[in-house]
């Protein structure tokens, strides 16, 4: 009669944390929409619930058809972090691909399992559950927990629970990917995708605050296009675009993590360089000059357009005391250039 009161008390007990966990994950993604931030208070819990050796939670790179480890606790994490998976590899890529959760007692008997992962972080995976991110039919990612504690086995309860959590977790991937998706429409371009001239001004207010504060140079770029309007009136605006968005992209790759680019409006665009005297901005300019008088235009088209570019640069503090001048004295160098030589480099 005590083993059986004892039973129905643990239960009881089972049963009451679980649900206080879920209480709680509910209470997280209602707190905040940064993916990390949530993962990482369902990991907290997780491990009071579902304790395992090691648990990864793997999202879907859409354009390279991959999965990549978003978070992972246990094993050595710095290596399998800069592991991927292609969609059908391994368990995790096979419930990926399929949308189907698995169970696997013993992953040497199951086909699907790839040692992969084990090799290059000298982890022994024996047992394996993973279940599939979904959200409105489509998949996110995987949940993958591996080797339950004390070498117990997966219990298709368990594997409920992990579902449920899958859930969750969905939902706040899906919130937090479209409030970015919201924000980058609010601050970026939609043609180039570089920054828009409205978040330039916001960037510059907070590097200017920075030089205030702790003193060094911030430098402005202003680039235009030499004669644009002629490849828009020989090939057309669609066309016109398109070498925009090539221009963009040399400006995008010839720059610093650090740094920012914006299209300011039709075919300029503006770079700020932050930790950055105008003798080195013009360093920059130089290599991007340089990349576009090189640069081959719409060659996928059979094109292979020319193009050269106006670049006018200026510092704080050493030419302007706000955002409203250090703009207007790089704006007013590169039209130096634009009426004169053009394709050149002027400094405020």
């Amino acid at each position: 009669m005590i083993d059986n009161d004892e039973n129905v008390f643990s239960s009881i007990r089972d049963k009451t944390n679980e649900l206080t966990f879920l209480q709680d994950i509910g209470k997280a993604i209602t707190s905040t929409l940064d993916i990390k931030e949530i993962m990482s208070i369902i990991m907290a819990k997780m491990n009071d619930l579902l304790y395992s050796e090691n648990w990864s939670l793997l999202l879907i790179d859409e354009k390279k058809s991959e999965l990549f480890f978003e978070i992972v606790v246990g094993g050595d994490v710095d290596t399998i972090k800069n592991i991927r998976l292609k969609l059908g590899e391994g368990i995790a890529g096979w419930v990926a691909k399929t949308g189907e959760a698995l169970l696997i007692p013993d992953v040497n008997k199951d086909k699907r399992f790839s040692k992969k992962v084990d090799q290059v972080s000298d982890f022994t995976t024996e047992s394996v559950i993973c279940v599939p991110l979904k959200s409105k039919g489509k998949i996110l990612g995987v949940i993958e927990l591996i080797n339950k504690d004390n070498k117990r086995l997966y219990s298709e309860d368990d594997l409920i629970t992990l579902l449920i959590i899958a859930d969750y977790a969905a939902i706040a991937i899906e919130n937090a990917k479209y409030l970015q998706k919201v924000q980058e429409l609010i601050i970026t371009d939609d043609l180039t995708k570089l920054y828009n001239s409205r978040y330039l001004n916001e960037f510059l207010d907070v590097e200017i605050s920075r030089i205030e504060r702790y003193g060094g140079d911030v430098s402005v770029i202003f680039i235009d296009l030499d004669f644009f309007k002629q490849v828009n009136d020989t090939y057309g605006h669609l066309i016109g675009s398109q070498v925009l968005v090539e221009i963009a992209d040399i400006i995008r790759d010839k720059m610093r993590k650090i740094d920012f680019a914006a299209r300011y409006g039709g075919d300029e665009f503006v770079i700020v360089l932050p930790y950055t005297n105008k003798e080195n901005a013009y360093l920059v300019a130089s290599r991007i000059r340089e990349s576009i008088n090189s640069a081959k235009l719409l060659k996928d088209e059979g094109l292979s357009l020319k193009i050269s570019a106006s670049f006018g640069i200026s510092s704080l503090p050493e030419d302007a005391a706000d955002k409203i001048e250090l703009i207007r004295l790089a704006d007013q160098a590169m039209y130096k250039v634009k009426n004169t030589s053009r394709d050149a480099i002027i400094l405020a």
